[in-house]
C-alpha cells in the first residue's frame, strides 16, 4: 500500500501542472517538477547537438510549453512511465522548433529552472558523456537524478536525527567513491565503536536503496513496475 501511494504522488503532481482551472497551483506543481526532471532534459538536448545556452533556453521554453499548451493533461499513469512521457514530449517539441529566432522569447519571459545557480561542478555532471546517443544521456540522467533524490532524503533524515556529520563521513561507502578512510578512523571522529560504524553504513545502505525505491515507484504506474524501471535505468551506465 505504500508503494501505491508513493506511485500516486508524482501523477498527482502531474495532474495539478496539468490543471488551467487555478493557474497559480499549476506553476507551482510544474516549478516542482521542472527542479527535479530537468537534468535529463538538457542532457538529450545537448547530445542533440545544441550548445550549453541554447540547450538550456529550450529546457525553459519546453517546460513552458507543458503548462501554457496543456500537454500535460496528455499524462496519465496508465499510458505509460512518466519518464517516457516526457522524453516522447520534448521529442515532439523539438520537431517543432525550428525558428531559432525565438530564442529571446524562450520560456514566456520567466525562468522557470535557475541553471545560472549551478555550480561549475554541478554543471559538468549534467553534460552528457560524449559516446552517448541522446537517448541513452537522457535515461543515464534521469537515473542520476533519481539517486540524487534519494541521497538528499537520506541526508534529511540523518539530518533531523542530528548524524549528518555521521553520514557525511560515512557518504562515500554510499556512493561508490573510494573511502579516504576506514571504519575505525570515522569511528574514532564520532565517537563510536568500530562495530557501530560497521552496522550504521549498512544500514544506511538498506535505506538508500528503499528510497531509491520510492523515488521510483514515483514515476511509474504500478508497484510491479519499479523492478524493471530500475533495469533500464541502470542499463544506460553500460557502454554503447
Amino acid at each position: 500500500m505504500e508503494n501505491e501511494s508513493l506511485a500516486a504522488t508524482r501523477w498527482t503532481l502531474v495532474m495539478a501542472a496539468a490543471s488551467l482551472d487555478d493557474p497559480e497551483p499549476a506553476m507551482r506543481a510544474l516549478a516542482e517538477l521542472c527542479l527535479t526532471y530537468w537534468p535529463p532534459l538538457y542532457a538529450y538536448i545537448r547530445r542533440q547537438g545544441a550548445d550549453p545556452h541554447e540547450a538550456e533556453d529550450l529546457t525553459q521554453e519546453f517546460f513552458a510549453h507543458l503548462l501554457a499548451k496543456n500537454y500535460l493533461a496528455d499524462a496519465d499513469p496508465a499510458k505509460g512511465k512518466f519518464r517516457s512521457f516526457l522524453l516522447a514530449s520534448l521529442k515532439h517539441f523539438l520537431s517543432n522548433e525550428r525558428d531559432r529566432a525565438r530564442a529571446q522569447k524562450r520560456g514566456g519571459g520567466k525562468t522557470v529552472i535557475a541553471l545560472d545557480a549551478l555550480s561549475e561542478s554541478a554543471r559538468a555532471r549534467i553534460e552528457p558523456v560524449e559516446s552517448s546517443t541522446p537517448d541513452k544521456a537522457y535515461d543515464r540522467q534521469w537515473a542520476l537524478t533519481l539517486l540524487d533524490q534519494a541521497l538528499k532524503r537520506l541526508r534529511a533524515e540523518f539530518a533531523d536525527a542530528g548524524r549528518e556529520k555521521l553520514f557525511e563521513e560515512m557518504k562515500p561507502f554510499l556512493t561508490g567513491d573510494a573511502p579516504a578512510q576506514s571504519h575505525a578512523e570515522i569511528a574514532a571522529k564520532c565517537a563510536l565503536t568500530e562495530g557501530a560504524v560497521k552496522v550504521a553504513v549498512h544500514r544506511m545502505r538498506r535505506r538508500y536503496r528503499t528510497l531509491l525505491r520510492e523515488e521510483v515507484a514515483q514515476t511509474v504506474a504500478t508497484p510491479e513496475e519499479v523492478d524493471g524501471e530500475i533495469r533500464d535505468l541502470f542499463a544506460a551506465f553500460q557502454p554503447e
